[in-house]
């Protein structure tokens, strides 16, 4: 339901009050990475004192170097993830982390006491008809336009004009100001040997016209990058980045074969460079939607052959995922990885894939007990990738799992492994 019509106040940015929006107690939010409203965001911090109290603000994954440690004197910070600059407010300490599904952010945003009170956006200019963009990011902002008490924008001449499920008048905001300076974009990533090995076994389990999901990182863009020899490849995920464009370009992502959206690929942001906001500015083959459709179960379930493609800290022996925690530190997120594992179990011809590094400098990822969390199932486990090759665990029985686990564990913990699930199994039995 869209509110009634709002003051849309022109404003200087160096004559901005955050004062006569934002009151104690308040929770702010914003688009994250590159769809941060950045000159907002600095402000909100500069003037953090002037608010009469504490007031909160909830982040996304970061880019930027806006939220600093030490603005905790006014500010509480909340974020589903501690991915990015996030991990500066992790490690000091002063981060507070809401363990949310990316499906949940609708009414967890919205209601509750996590309901965001105001909205911090970056726009693209009004185009002709006097509509503006979401520009880079729809996600979890839609419903927070219609639910926050106040909606600020950064109307930026750089950002791209993007198509999606909403477009906004300058009755959707209380006050505007205007910038014109080039979006944050992703840092680079580093892929090697072992990403390589990695993504050639995943891709093996993408056949043509099957429509992708992929998540964050090095492994899900490197896994991208081998599947050039495809054809007709859909687009259904929570984000694109630049090797989705080269896909694109190389005639390989066409959406011809989906069963839902033809002819669209279906995003709720984007994660990249100038590069893919470049390839979707003014391109309506590129659709923009929330969360509440991106993430939603049955609509994932209705499209055929969906691989959804996430990566995790570890796995156990039985396939329960770690995607949170990693030596004691929150680093990651519950994000929407079970919400796409779920979605591909449902869809005809769909597999979720789980995609990992076997070991790093510190021992083995392939684990008998995970050291944090579990924020994907055993029951939930579908295919589990690394460097040594494919674990399916569909269907299988305990001792099952534990035999194909131990495949692709590093070979040289396979031992180590083993001998400590039979003792923890028939200690347990005792």
């Amino acid at each position: 339901m869209r509110r009634s019509p709002r003051a849309a106040r022109q404003v200087d940015a160096a004559q901005l009050d955050f004062a006569q929006y934002v009151r104690p107690g308040d929770t702010v939010a914003w688009g994250q990475c590159g769809a941060e409203p950045c000159t907002l965001t600095a402000l909100l911090m500069s003037q953090r004192k002037e608010m009469g109290g504490r007031f909160r603000v909830f982040v996304g994954a970061s880019w930027s170097e806006t939220l600093d440690p030490a603005y905790a004197d006014c500010v509480d910070f909340v974020a589903y993830g501690a991915s990015g600059t996030n991990r500066r407010l992790e490690r000091e300490g002063v981060l507070d982390i809401l363990p949310c599904h990316y499906s949940q952010f609708r009414s967890v945003l919205t209601s509750g006491p996590n309901r965001i009170d105001v909205l911090l956006l970056q726009v693209a200019p009004a185009d002709e008809a006097g509509h503006y963009s979401l520009s880079i990011a729809h996600e979890y902002l839609v419903p927070l336009i219609d639910s926050a008490r106040v909606v600020i924008a950064e109307v930026n001449a750089a950002a791209p004009w993007t198509y999606g499920e909403r477009t906004l008048r300058a009755e959707d905001f209380d006050a505007l100001i205007h910038t014109d300076r080039a979006p944050l974009e992703a840092p680079a990533t580093q892929i090697g040997d072992t990403e390589r090995r990695i993504a050639q076994h995943a891709a093996s389990l993408i056949e043509d016209g099957a429509t992708i999901q992929f998540g964050l990182g090095a492994l899900p863009e490197a896994i991208v990058a081998q599947l050039h020899d495809r054809r007709d490849l859909g687009v259904h995920s929570g984000t694109i980045g630049d090797a989705m464009v080269d896909l694109i370009e190389a005639g390989v992502v066409t959406n011809a074969r989906k069963s839902r959206d033809r002819g669209v690929s279906v995003a709720g942001t984007m994660m990249g460079t100038r590069k893919v906001y470049a390839h979707a500015h003014r391109n309506a083959q590129i659709q923009f939607r929330s969360t509440a459709y991106t993430h939603d179960i049955d609509v994932l379930g209705s499209l055929d052959r969906f691989v959804a493609i996430n990566s995790a800290l570890e796995v156990d022996l039985t396939g329960q995922v770690n995607a949170e925690a990693a030596g004691g530190r929150y680093v990651g997120a519950v994000g929407g990885a079970l919400d796409f594992v779920r979605g591909a179990a449902r869809s005809a011809g769909g597999v979720a894939i789980i995609a990992l590094a076997a070991s790093t400098r510190h021992g083995s990822r392939i684990v008998g007990r995970l050291s944090g969390p579990v924020s994907t199932p055993r029951s939930d486990a579908a295919v589990i990738v690394t460097e040594h090759g494919v674990a399916d665990l569909r269907g299988l029985t305990l001792a099952q799992r534990v035999e194909r686990m131990l495949a692709i564990a590093p070979p040289e913990w396979r031992e180590q492994l083993a001998a400590e699930h039979h003792t923890r199994r028939d200690t347990l039995a005792a």
